[in-house]
């Protein structure tokens, strides 16, 4: 199942039935898990995948990060189980002895897309052709990110939120929202998305008021957190939105001001 003409260092570490076709290279201390298909021409070191992926031709997944810091340190990039990343993907290894850049399992990440150093992704994360995100970007479970879309460093990407093609943001995305534009602003639920991962008609509707409120021009976001709390019965996933919002050091891209925008950065 290795074609003669793929290069494997000597360090690596390979499962059971694993594909490695023409022109592979597998450089320095990769793991590989098993049943893993890796096509023509791709490249990786300083890496593990998880058993059941299937890496497409000219994927490169473990190089050093474009990071002026790095300075060669013992670092990686973990990929899950069944993961699919397809054609001309970079991953890049970490910065910082010892660390990690992760990606879950069961992820899509398609044709051209970026993840840098220190990028966490959790389970059944989607990344459209050329999405790009920069270095310690934190990607919520079952997030889809559209394509060409982009991410500043150290932003984070709620669980179930979707954000449209050729987005741009700063500031982080809210969690089962449905964000878009330059900068991108929340519009809404995702609300087929969130359908489709079982969330009730109560869950979703409790969702939506709480939206309506974050949006709202009457409150700020502390006056609109405090509103939801107020008026919204208890529901686990309005309360982890909330958490979130609360938690954010760069602030959440929740309306179209733009010079609030980019007030909330401090310029």
């Amino acid at each position: 199942m290795i074609h003669k003409n793929a290069v494997i260092d000597e360090t690596a570490k390979i499962g059971k039935n694993v594909e490695i076709e023409a022109n592979v290279t597998i450089g320095k201390n990769v793991v590989i898990g098993d049943n893993v298909q890796i096509r023509a021409g791709a490249y990786l070191e300083y890496c593990e995948i998880g058993d059941g992926c299937k890496i497409s031709p000219y994927a490169v997944i473990g190089t050093p990060p474009q990071d002026l810091g790095y300075n060669n340190e013992n670092t990686k990039v973990i990929v899950g189980k069944n993961c699919q990343i397809k054609e001309f993907v970079t991953i890049n290894r970490a910065s910082g002895e010892g660390n990690a850049t992760i990606i879950g399992d069961n992820c899509f990440i398609m044709a051209y897309a970026h993840i840098a150093h220190n990028c966490k992704l959790e389970n059944e994360v989607i990344m459209a052709n050329g999405a790009t995100i920069a270095g310690h970007v934190e990607v919520g479970f079952g997030a889809f990110l559209g394509g060409m879309s982009v991410f500043h460093q150290n932003t984070r990407i709620g669980e179930m939120a979707i954000v449209s093609g050729a987005s741009a943001s700063r500031l982080d995305i809210c969690p089962y929202g449905k964000s878009e534009g330059t900068p991108a602003i929340l519009m809404g639920p995702n609300s087929i998305g969130l359908r489709r991962r079982g969330l009730t008609k109560e869950d979703r509707d409790a969702l939506h008021a709480a939206m309506r409120i974050l949006k709202s021009e009457h409150f700020n976001t502390t006056q609109a957190i405090e509103e939801i709390e107020k008026t919204i019965a208890p529901n686990e996933y309005v309360q982890k939105m909330v958490e979130f919002i609360r938690a954010s050091k760069r602030g959440v891209g929740l309306r179209t001001n733009k010079k609030t925008f980019y007030a909330s950065l401090g310029e």
